[in-house]
């Protein structure tokens, strides 16, 4: 009776740390996954933790991205950076069907009509219309500053939650989108100074820098303080220099960076700077303005940061 205990209380055991990593009989983090057999076994004791998992993927295999695309039966995934998150349905507009045969005149005319239709009802009130076009200029910017799908969908989420807080009364949309835009890229890592994203923005730095701070504040997003060592790499690859100097510009970075010689500097004016300086200290020739024009700053500011730079590295200017 002791022995049935035991297996029952084992047996309860099994089933309430199905999906843990631990096993509950010799307590180790030994369990593994066994897919040919669909079990989860420990690989000290042997205990079988879980059989006959659920397979929640589809029932046929693919082999390259073109068999996968034509036995897949779903359409793209939900997006953000879309105003119905993309589950709108599209009419064609070739005006063929299925099988690809062209279809007749009054077809065409009834397709016309459902198209003008689909558009209509596409945006039914002035939030969705307002939304359509700030993820339309989002897209945008995006495009012509060449970031990732990742940063538009994290902006598409930060204008989402703007709009629902009503920050946008009051204010343009471009403004907003843009400062939404901005912050995306500083909470995805990427290095894009306030100037060019204001580039290829339809308002100006001053509104852009203003909405961008109140709606950093309304929506609590804690953003710290960006490092000039982001912009190091794409500014060398531009600039077209060797990879020490890319390296020794990073250092000069880090170790002024320690002495707090960047705090009320300009992230893309200090890492020009140190550029510039890390030229100097490698033997090859960089002119400022080059690294000024890439940069967006101006050679005074390279010229004085990369002076003080030096001197906090111990180095004669």
């Amino acid at each position: 009776m002791t022995r049935s205990v035991i297996e029952n209380t084992r047996h309860e055991t099994q089933k309430t740390n199905t999906n843990t990593d631990r096993c509950p009989d010799c307590e180790t983090d030994t369990v593994v996954n066994d897919p040919d057999r669909g079990e989860q076994i420990c690989r000290e004791c042997g205990l079988v933790l879980g059989e006959d998992p659920i397979d929640y993927g589809p029932e046929w295999r693919a082999f390259n991205a073109n068999e996968h695309d034509q036995l897949s039966r779903v359409g793209a995934p939900l997006t953000e950076s879309m105003h119905d998150r993309g589950l709108t349905t599209t009419i064609d507009w070739r005006n063929r069907d299925a099988n690809g045969h062209t279809m007749s005149a009054d077809k065409h005319g009834q397709l016309h009509r459902l198209r003008v239709w689909q558009e209509r009802i596409r945006t039914k009130n002035a939030g969705e219309r307002n939304l359509k076009y700030a993820l339309s200029e989002i897209d945008r910017m995006v495009s012509a500053l060449g970031l990732p799908n990742s940063v538009k969908e994290t902006a598409s989420v930060i204008y989402r939650r703007a709009l629902e807080q009503d920050l946008i009364r009051g204010r343009s949309i471009e403004g907003v989108a843009t400062s939404t835009l901005y912050t995306a890229c500083r909470e995805e890592g990427i290095p894009r100074s306030l100037e060019e994203v204001t580039a290829v923005s339809r308002v100006d730095q001053r509104e852009i820098g203003r909405t961008y701070r109140y709606i950093a504040d309304e929506l609590d997003i804690n953003l710290e303080p960006t490092n000039p060592r982001q912009f190091v790499p794409r500014f060398c690859s531009e600039l077209e220099v060797c990879k020490d100097v890319e390296t020794t510009a990073i250092e000069i970075i880090d170790t002024t960076t320690e002495q707090g010689l960047h705090s009320g500097k300009s992230p893309t004016g200090f890492a020009a700077a140190a550029i510039y300086a890390a030229g100097l200290l490698c033997d090859e020739t960089i002119p400022q303005r080059a690294v000024a024009e890439t940069a967006q700053t101006t050679v005074v500011t390279v010229r004085n940061r990369y002076r003080e730079q030096l001197e906090a590295m111990g180095q004669e200017v």
